[in-house]
Order: C-alpha cells, then structure tokens, then sequence
C-alpha cells in the first residue's frame, strides 16, 4: 500500500509518540480495526526503530508506516531498513527530503510559510505537513493553497482534532496527522480503540 493508497482509505496518519515496542502491535491492530491506514513512530519514542520494524513485519503492505521527528538524513537510513515508508519531519530540510526520495520513501516535511512549502517541493516533496497547523488556522492554509501545485498533499498537524476537521477540508487541507486526538503514552488499547472509532466517523463525514 502507498502512502496516497492509504490515504485515500482513510486520510489519518496515526502519531504514536511515546509507544514502547511491546505494545506498539497492540495499539496499532486497534488503529487498524477502526479504518486508519497510516501510522507514524516519532524517533523521540523509545526504540523507535525496533517498533518500526515490528511494524513492518506484522502488517507488511496493509499499513503505511513511518517515522516522526526525522531531523537527520543518516536516520532516514535507518527508518528504511526496518521496513518504513513514511519520513515525517517538524521542519524543512533539503537533506531529508533528498535521502528520502533517494531511497523511494514518501518525506513529509513540516512547513509553515510559501517559501518553506517550495523548497520542499523543489527538494522532492510531494506531502506537506502545515506545523502547527492550530498556530496557523485554516485561512493560512487556503490562502497557500492558491500558489501550491494542486498535486501537493497538505497535512494539517499539531492542535487539530474531529471538531476541526471540515474547517481544515475546506481550506484543502487532505490529511491529518493526529497524536494526542489518538495516542497518548500509556493509555490503554481500549483507548486507543474507542478515539480511532470517533476519528474515523468524524472523518467519513467529511464526504
């Protein structure tokens, strides 16, 4: 499954922040079960790489999995190697984006000005992650919409939840990378469950 692959089922990427590798298939079977296709391990967790790779071998092409907080292009290596897709960073770094492209994985850069958003594309971007989008709000979002090639997948990430979701669709926002709204450190799988189910209703309203 590619990353628009999954994104078309359901446009969710799952931020797992904190996820311990021993609990990282449990959680990520319930985000499964309830419709999510996309799930992010940021590099700040423990064991990043070993969760990651846990990942890859259990749900192989039924997930789009990746890596979070990606500052460096040496880890866009290792995400690779444990069988990642996805290369998600806060920030815009040419290197990332090229390591990432180089090894025909999918960068996300975080961006937040026209002239962050076309460096990435010139870099090789093709996803956009608006970060934070709550410091933003939608109407930034459309107003960059009407420069920005219309190929170019925006995230909206960072502040954003269910209740916001049409404002942010509106404006052309096509994904949504969602960590506290799904995941918290230590919660329970049951939890973790129950917020995708509302998720993902509060996503297919959107159509």
């Amino acid at each position: 499954m590619t990353l628009d692959e999954a994104l078309a089922q359901c446009p969710v990427v799952a931020i797992v922040r904190g996820v311990r590798p021993e609990e990282i298939l449990d959680h990520a079977q319930a985000l499964f079960e309830a419709g999510v296709r996309g799930v992010e391990v940021p590099l700040n967790s423990p064991e990043p790489i070993e969760s990651l790779r846990r990942l890859s071998e259990a749900f192989g092409d039924r997930l789009v999995t990746g890596a979070g907080t990606v500052l460096h292009a040496d880890r866009v290596d290792e995400v690779a190697k444990a069988g990642g897709r996805i290369i998600v960073a806060p920030n815009t770094s040419r290197e990332v984006i090229a390591r990432a492209v180089a090894l025909k994985l999918d960068p996300a850069p975080g961006f937040a000005t026209a002239t962050e958003a076309f460096v990435a594309i010139e870099a090789g971007a093709r996803h956009l992650k608006l970060f934070p989008a709550v410091t933003y709000g939608p109407a930034h979002l459309k107003q960059l919409k009407a420069v920005l090639p219309p190929e170019i997948v925006v995230w909206a990430v960072g502040g954003v939840g269910a209740p916001d979701f049409a404002d942010w669709w509106a404006a052309g926002a096509r994904a949504f990378g969602l960590g506290g709204e799904l995941y918290k450190a230590g919660q329970s799988v049951a939890e973790t469950a129950d917020k995708a189910r509302r998720v993902v209703e509060a996503i297919r309203n959107l159509h």
